[in-house]
């Protein structure tokens, strides 16, 4: 189903690690981790147009909570005109309630296409769609600071000892890994979900929990599921990226809404 977005993120995998195995050795820890750091950056790039129109879409709808409450008290027993009244309103301001999901919906593919690419890197696999036996072999070979980047930390320690790694070397590498990007995501859902809460109490408790729930979850599945240290890398690369972009579009949307509130003025 996800073919034809896995060949095409597994070639901009290839490309960053030709870049980058050209400097260093392309069977090193550095060239992978690199190739799939920048690998999440690329993609992340590519997604800020649909991701700057989500934010400018959810702050639309934001701006028209108050009136949607109004509505909700006035026609809330009228379900037929409360939609209408509903549809309306956002004729008349030109929001859109599907504008800040579809951009989700196109992004979903290429994340997920984005994972596993990195987890068909497996023992045994002749190819990983653009690369081949060689460069599975490579990436499986690769290691962070004795951490091999194709094992994960539940594994057992005959299967880690076996690529020459342990439980050691795997902790001391994925738990710093996983902290951070849980820290990384922590933050970047505190600063969007605040804003939120804020024209919306009433979605105050379930943003609370989410904002505490998914870095645990994060954590948790990092421990004992068999995320390999290659995909925590990924984790953390793009809650790192989240975390910058998150702010970096906060700001050019809050100079807009301000720019329109002087000429309004005016």
């Amino acid at each position: 189903m996800f073919d034809v977005f896995l060949y095409p993120v597994s070639a901009i995998l290839w490309f960053w690690h030709k870049v980058f195995g050209a400097v260093s050795s392309p069977d090193s820890g550095v060239a992978w981790v690199l190739s799939i750091v920048f690998l999440v950056f690329t993609l992340r790039l590519l997604l800020v147009k649909p991701a700057l129109g989500a934010l400018r879409a959810g702050r639309r709808m934001q701006a028209l909570a108050p009136r949607m409450r109004q509505l909700k008290e006035k026609y809330g027993k009228d379900r037929r005109r409360l939609a209408e009244e509903i549809r309306k309103l956002h004729a008349e301001t030109g929001a859109n309630p599907l504008g800040g999901c579809l951009p989700a919906l196109i992004q979903l593919p290429v994340f997920l296409s984005l994972y596993w690419v990195l987890r068909d890197f497996t023992p045994g696999a002749q190819s990983n769609h653009v690369f081949d036996d060689a460069g599975v072999r490579s990436f499986l070979n690769a290691d962070l600071f004795g951490a091999k980047l194709g094992n994960w930390l539940s594994q057992p320690a005959a299967e880690l000892a076996a690529f020459g790694t342990d439980h050691v070397h795997m902790i001391a590498v994925g738990v710093p890994l996983m902290l951070i990007a849980s820290l990384a995501t922590f933050f970047s859902l505190r600063s969007g979900l605040t804003r939120q809460t804020e024209t919306a109490p009433e979605t105050a408790g379930i943003t609370k929990l989410i904002m505490y729930l998914a870095p645990v979850g994060m954590l948790v599945s990092g421990a004992f599921f068999p995320v390999p240290i290659g995909v925590l890398l990924y984790f953390l690369a793009t809650n790192v990226w989240t975390l910058g972009q998150q702010h970096f579009l906060t700001r050019i949307v809050d100079r807009e809404e301000e720019t329109g509130r002087r000429a309004a003025i005016e």
